[in-house]
């Protein structure tokens, strides 16, 4: 039987996607699969992942036929994965010899649902260690209690889905499948709602994944119209948080957690191409008067001068400028 499957999305990374096989080499196992997704690359990617299917261990390429973004991808491998654990990673970044054998060995030990683990961020040469903002470690906890508070950064706000290992019962619960077709901050949903419903987690102290950052292809390097995803994943977290039965307590994280983002975008709004800036504003607008205005007034109170007064500015943009007329 099949302990563990590594699903790993690829889109024209050739240049990267040498480096994540030969991690995933040095962490090959009899009883793991590594589902290697093509996402219709169309570089000189779907040749090394022919090549990998052949001399990876436990390889199995899946290409789609057109290009449906990392979420959908993610769904292809969750939905062709037979391991009783499962995992992720990205196909520009890449893992420590043995890295997935350590982790499972501590999943299985601690018998929760998920582990949540601790990675390197790699900008260029320098190196950066992140922390999962979680301070009890390897003791089994409840993901709904680490969600709060809502002024600090927790549980909610490390979001990378392959900084951890999740058990099959998950996704059989249907908390591990992404939301088809975002382009962008696809894993604020999900990380949300597994740690809302799921019922018990861990965080381990151990360094194994290498996050590369500032890769030019990548999304968060591009100002164009797939970046606007992000409000339809953080208006599904309100939407969902709002049925939650603790939503009282809850959604003033999630609101604050949301503005803070829309922020940052309209904070560097000059890397978004003209019309799409424009579209930011409008539905950076249209966002904030969805939201539960009192839970917003009481963000907007609680956040630094410089983001309150850019949300507030924005806020007050006439209703009548839709998101489709500001292009």
């Amino acid at each position: 039987m099949v302990k563990l499957s590594v699903i790993v999305p690829f889109y024209n990374v050739q240049t990267f996607a040498p480096d994540t096989l030969k991690s995933l080499q040095a962490n090959a196992r009899e009883d793991f699969e590594f589902l290697l997704v093509d996402d219709c690359s169309t570089d000189g990617t779907p040749e090394m992942l022919k090549r990998a299917e052949r001399e990876v261990p436990g390889a199995r390429l899946i290409r789609h036929e057109q290009n449906g973004g990392l979420a959908t991808a993610r769904n292809t491998g969750l939905d062709a994965a037979s391991g009783e654990y499962l995992t992720f990673l990205d196909g520009d970044d890449w893992l420590a010899p043995g890295h997935f054998a350590r982790l499972l060995s501590a999943m299985e030990e601690l018998g929760c649902d998920f582990v949540r683990t601790d990675h390197v961020q790699c900008t260029g040469r320098k190196r950066t260690v992140n922390r999962a903002p979680v301070g009890r470690r390897g003791e089994v906890l409840r993901p709904r209690d680490v969600i709060l508070p809502a002024d600090r950064s927790t549980g909610v706000d490390y979001p990378y889905a392959w900084a951890g290992m999740y058990h099959r019962r998950l996704a059989d619960r249907g908390l591990l499948h992404f939301t088809h077709g975002l382009r962008t901050a696809e894993d604020r949903p999900w990380i949300w709602r597994l740690h809302r419903e799921a019922e018990s987690f861990a965080v381990i102290s151990h360094l194994g994944i290498f996050y590369r950052r500032g890769v030019a292809s990548s999304l968060t390097q591009i100002g164009d119209i797939r970046q606007l995803d992000f409000i339809r994943a953080f208006d599904q977290v309100i939407e969902e948080t709002a049925k939650d039965p603790e939503a009282d307590r809850l959604l003033p994280k999630a609101v604050r957690t949301y503005c803070a983002v829309i922020s940052h975008h309209l904070g560097s709004i000059e890397r978004f191409e003209a019309p799409v800036a424009r579209k930011l504003r409008a539905m950076s607008a249209a966002a904030l008067r969805r939201m539960p205005q009192d839970v917003l007034n009481e963000a907007l109170d609680s956040m630094d001068l410089d983001r309150a007064t850019r949300l507030r500015r924005v806020r007050r943009r006439p209703a009548g400028l839709s998101a489709e007329a500001a292009v």
